[in-house]
């Protein structure tokens, strides 16, 4: 396993569609666990693999830090409620900003057996799979963030 590159805002991968994964290969077992090991190194919660430079609809989120989710070709498919709150993202780093999600959020994807299940999660949980989602489609959510980003500030300051 390695920590690879998070790609940042303006690099041009992550403005790109991703293609569906259609076999699971020893190289997509690698990248996944990569983003795991990416994700938790950087003290993410999600991890989509445009941001280390694979158009590949591979997300990995961890909202708890010990029990992930790893979504290959995920589609939202029913979502209710809304959530407003602060948002950022490994590949703006050192930013945030307010942006409303809905509160409730089913996904449909396939595991790493390429078998298909539903993920379904509120709150933090949703925000999250539709943050990566937006990913795979070459968006970020400064996109639709309202009014100006600002600075994160660092607790252990």
């Amino acid at each position: 396993m390695a920590i690879r590159n998070i790609r940042e805002i303006g690099e041009d991968v992550l403005t790109k569609k991703c293609r569906e994964v259609t076999e699971m290969t020893p190289r997509i077992k690698e990248l996944i666990e990569d983003m795991l090991e990416t994700l938790y190194e950087a003290n993410g919660v999600g991890l989509a693999a445009p941001q280390v430079g694979i158009l590949k609809r591979i997300v990995v989120i961890d909202v708890t830090g010990e029990d992930p989710y790893i979504l290959i070709n995920p589609r939202i498919v029913e979502s209710s409620g809304e959530q407003t709150g602060n948002e950022g993202c490994l590949s703006v780093p050192g930013k945030c900003g307010v942006v409303t999600r809905p509160n409730y959020v089913k996904a449909v994807a396939l595991d790493v057996n390429m078998k298909e299940f539903v993920l379904e999660g509120t709150e933090l949980l949703a925000r999250a799979i539709c943050h990566e989602v937006d990913h795979l489609d070459g968006h970020l959510y400064v996109e639709k963030a309202e009014g100006p980003l600002q600075d994160v500030v660092n607790e252990e300051e």
